[in-house]
Formats: structure tokens, C-alpha cells, sequence
């Protein structure tokens, strides 16, 4: 009886295998250096109304984005966010025209809209008249900075996962993180929720454009955010979520006594370093003491929630210097050093071009090293042949 012999065959691996040749091994770099980055961004952009200084922003969040973004759905939402900001935008310039406060002899006219009489008790504000570049250029302006503000926020979106955030707060601010992530993950989630409809729709041939298509997009979208949802509250039932905790009547008083008195010491203190004529112990003596009982207060509110982390996410040099590059970008906007505090906020009366100061283009171009700093995403993983 003839024997047949099978040869093994070698297995193949899922994914191409890393090599390194030097480089860095690709990881995920931990959510809260990028919040801390895209929030110190944002800071930094409040400072400034200088429009040269807001397109260098839009331009570095787009290549962090573009460079250091993973290869899952709701990563890919980024260009969501540019519209919204194109939005607010166009909103700000359309009510800066229509409530018009006149224009002077020096400015430059651009049209007119029919004038609306108003009331006495409506005074001070008009609605339609003349139109002029300088009252335009300004909204646009100021709808751009608001705009970089938002974008800041989504790039965070795109860079981290809120859910792996959630593992790092405190146990006193368990139900409040969940609560913070569910709210933050709505747009991650509705971006892909619209990009699997649109897919659909271009396999089935319906129209993907117009209108028309509104409604053939918008109903499967909330039937799939509300199964989102359903999911979401049977996986926290599942895994006990709302249990009673172990604390004593009196741990939670003497919790909720320190945070509030934590608190009130942090607002004297805020008060005490805005206003120069307040007493000396109202600055940072009373923000320290209020730190510490805000902090005694969460650790002990924190010991009757008991948690389990799996596969922490490590915080290393490239989170220091992704978070550093933009607290530092912040920093140096907002310590007026090496150049005139009047360029970051230039005026349209009259009108003329605005300069590019030096150190704070410096600064957001320091914001941009952390597409160098972050590590390279987990590449997008294909199943080999059989």
C-alpha cells in the first residue's frame, strides 16, 4: 500500500515581520501625551489672532496627523474637523456682514445689504448696511483662531484612543472618566459610522451626494450609534459597572469635605495671582494647599474603587517629548520674550499686511517635531496566504 508523505509547510506569519534596522519598534503612544500636546496647542493659539501664525498651526496639526495617525476607522476623521472649522468660519464672516456696525471713511467698501430698522432698546446694532474688507478680514480672522482651536481638539481625537485614556484617571474619577469618554468617542464613532454607510451605498450604487442622499446616510447612522449604545451599556452590566462600593458613611464625608475645600482653595489662589491687590497668602499658598486637599481627597475617594489594568500603557521618552514640545510651544507664546506682544495681534484699521515674528514661529515649529518624536503607529496587519 502505497504511503503518502505530506511536507510541512512553513507557517507564515500574520503580519511582515518588524525589521527594526535601526529604527524604532512601532507602538502606540500613550493618549495622554497627545491630549497634553493638542491642548497646550490650543493654548497657545488662544494667545495669538495673527492669521500667517493660525495657517502655521493648521499646517503642523495636518503633517502630526498625517505622520504619526494609526490605520484604524475613526483615525481617518481628521478632515471632518476642517470642514467643521471651514464652518465656523464662513458663520463668523456671514454674521459680521449682516450685523454691521458701520464702516469709516478710511476703509475699503465692498457692497451693501438692505439696512433692517431696528428698536430703540436694540441699539448699538444694526442688521445690513455697508460691508467693508477690513470688518471681513477681522471675523475671518477671529473665526480662525476658534477654528484651530477645534482642530487642536480633533487632531487629539485622531491621534488617541480616548478608551485607553479612561485606564489612567484616578479611581475617585472612574464614573466621571467613563462618563468623558463616552462623550469624546461620539465623533470618532459617527465619522466611521458615516464612512461605513458611505461605503455601502457606493457598492449598492445609491447616490452618495446631495440631498437626497441625506436621508439614506442619516437614518442608518443613529440606528448604528443607538446599537452602539445598547452594546455599550450591556458590556458595562456585564462587568458590574455601578456595584456599591466599601466606603463607610463617614469616608465619604471626609472625601467630599476635602474636595471641597481643596477647591475652594484652588479658586482663592486663582483669584489671589490674577488680582495684584490681594493679600500674599491668597496667590500660591492657598493653590498649594488647595492642590493637596484635592489630591488627599481623590486617594482617598479612590480605595473603595478597585481596579485591574491590563498591559499598562508605558510612559517613556517620546512621551516626554511630544507633550513637552507642545507645553514648551505654549510657554514661549505666552512669555513675550524676543519679540513685540502687538505682532501676535495685529489690526485691520488700517489695513495692512501682518508680520511673522520670529519666536513664536519657532515655537508652533516645535510643536511640529512631535511627528519626529512620537514612535511610528502599529502598521495595518493583512492576513498572508494560506
Amino acid at each position: 500500500m502505497a504511503r503518502t508523505t505530506l511536507a510541512a509547510a512553513p507557517a507564515t506569519p500574520v503580519g511582515p515581520a518588524p525589521d527594526t534596522g535601526g529604527r524604532r519598534l512601532p507602538r502606540t503612544l500613550h493618549p495622554v501625551a497627545w491630549w497634553v500636546w493638542a491642548l497646550s496647542l490650543a493654548t497657545a493659539v488662544s494667545r495669538t489672532n495673527n492669521p500667517l501664525l493660525l495657517f502655521l498651526v493648521l499646517a503642523v496639526l495636518g503633517y502630526v496627523v498625517t505622520a504619526r495617525r494609526t490605520e484604524a476607522p475613526w483615525a481617518r476623521g481628521f478632515k471632518y474637523y476642517l470642514y467643521l472649522a471651514l464652518t465656523v468660519v464662513a458663520i463668523r464672516v456671514v454674521f459680521r456682514a449682516v450685523f454691521a456696525t458701520g464702516i469709516t471713511p478710511h476703509d475699503h467698501f465692498l457692497f451693501s445689504l438692505p439696512h433692517i430698522p431696528t428698536p430703540d432698546w436694540y441699539a448699538g446694532i444694526q442688521l445690513g448696511g455697508p460691508v467693508s474688507l477690513e470688518a471681513l478680514l477681522s471675523a475671518a480672522t477671529d473665526g480662525l483662531r476658534l477654528a484651530c482651536m477645534l482642530c487642536c481638539i480633533g487632531a487629539a481625537n485622531t491621534l488617541a484612543n480616548p478608551k485607553r485614556a479612561l485606564r489612567v484617571l484616578p479611581g475617585a474619577l472612574y464614573e466621571l472618566g467613563v462618563a468623558v469618554t463616552v462623550a469624546i468617542s461620539v465623533a470618532p464613532q459617527l465619522v466611521q459610522s458615516v464612512q461605513l454607510v458611505s461605503r455601502a451605498r457606493k457598492l449598492r450604487a445609491g447616490r452618495t451626494k446631495g440631498l437626497k442622499a441625506l436621508r439614506g446616510i442619516a437614518v442608518p447612522v443613529l440606528e448604528d450609534a443607538l446599537e452602539r449604545s445598547l452594546r455599550l451599556a450591556a458590556a458595562m452590566d456585564s462587568r458590574g459597572y455601578g456595584r456599591a462600593g466599601t466606603a463607610t458613611r463617614r469616608s465619604r464625608r471626609i472625601t467630599g469635605a476635602l474636595m471641597l475645600l481643596g477647591m475652594c482653595g484652588l479658586c482663592a489662589g486663582a483669584y489671589g495671582l490674577l488680582d495684584a491687590s490681594a493679600p500674599a497668602f491668597l496667590g500660591l499658598p492657598a493653590m498649594g494647599v488647595g492642590a493637596v486637599l484635592c489630591v488627599a481627597g481623590l486617594r482617598l475617594g479612590g480605595r473603595r474603587v478597585t481596579r485591574t489594568t491590563y498591559r499598562p500603557d508605558p510612559w517613556r521618552l517620546p512621551e516626554w517629548a511630544v507633550a513637552g514640545s507642545g507645553v514648551l510651544s505654549a510657554v514661549l507664546l505666552f512669555a513675550n520674550l524676543g519679540y513685540d506682544p502687538a505682532q501676535l495681534n495685529p489690526t485691520y484699521y488700517p489695513l495692512t499686511w501682518p508680520g511673522l515674528p520670529l519666536v513664536p514661529t519657532a515655537a508652533i515649529l516645535l510643536a511640529g517635531t512631535a511627528a519626529f518624536a512620537a514612535p511610528p503607529p502599529h502598521p495595518l496587519r493583512k492576513a498572508g496566504p494560506a
